[in-house]
C-alpha cells in the first residue's frame, strides 16, 4: 500500500493522546530481536483497532518509532552496486531504481507500533510500497556481494592439508 505517513504520524499522536496512552518515543528497528506478534497491518491496516486491543488488555504504554529515508540510504546501495561484478544492463537498471527512489528523500519511509503485555512485543507497522521495493533492491545488492564474495574465495590461498 503507497501510504503518506507522514500525515499518519501525526494522526496516530493525536488519537494516542486523546485516548490517555503514554507514549514513549524509540529507535526504530530497535523491536528487531525480542519475541514479538506481529499485527497483520496488510488485511487490518487500522491502527485504532491495533489501540484498542491494548486499551482492553489494560496496557497505557506504546512504543512509537518512525524511520525517515534519507539520501544516504540510497547512495550506499549506488556505491554497492559499482563494486559488484555485474554487466553493464544489470548496473543501469539498479542504478536507474535507485534514483526514482530520491524522489522520498525525507519522507517517513516505516512506522511502527507496539506495546508489551505477558512478556510479548505485539507489534503494527507500516511501510509504504515505495520502501518495500528499497528494502528489495537492498536484499538483491546484499545477495550479489555475498556471491562475488563466494567466487572471489575459491581458492584455498595457498593453504593445503598434509594429512
Amino acid at each position: 500500500m503507497d501510504l503518506n505517513l507522514d500525515t499518519l504520524k501525526r494522526e496516530i499522536l493525536s488519537y494516542l493522546e486523546s485516548r490517555d496512552f503514554a507514549v514513549f518515543r524509540s529507535a526504530p528497528g530497535t523491536l528487531d530481536g525480542t519475541q514479538m506478534v506481529l499485527w497483520d497491518a496488510e488485511n487490518y491496516p487500522d491502527y485504532q483497532m491495533f489501540l484498542e486491543a491494548a486499551a482492553k488488555v489494560g496496557v497505557k504504554l506504546i512504543l512509537f518509532a518512525t524511520r525517515e529515508f534519507s539520501e544516504e540510504d540510497t547512495s550506499e546501495l549506488l556505491e554497492q552496486v559499482e563494486e559488484l561484478n555485474l554487466d553493464r544492463e544489470e548496473q543501469r537498471g539498479y542504478q536507474s531504481r535507485l534514483r526514482d527512489l530520491r524522489a522520498y528523500e525525507g519522507q517517513i519511509c516505516s512506522l511502527e507500533l507496539a506495546f508489551n503485555h505477558d512478556s510479548r512485543l505485539y507489534v503494527y507497522e507500516l511501510r509504504p510500497d515505495w520502501f518495500e521495493e528499497f528494502l528489495t533492491i537492498e536484499d538483491e545488492i546484499a545477495a550479489n556481494m555475498a556471491e562475488d564474495d563466494l567466487d572471489e574465495g575459491d581458492s584455498l590461498g595457498g593453504y593445503f592439508s598434509k594429512n
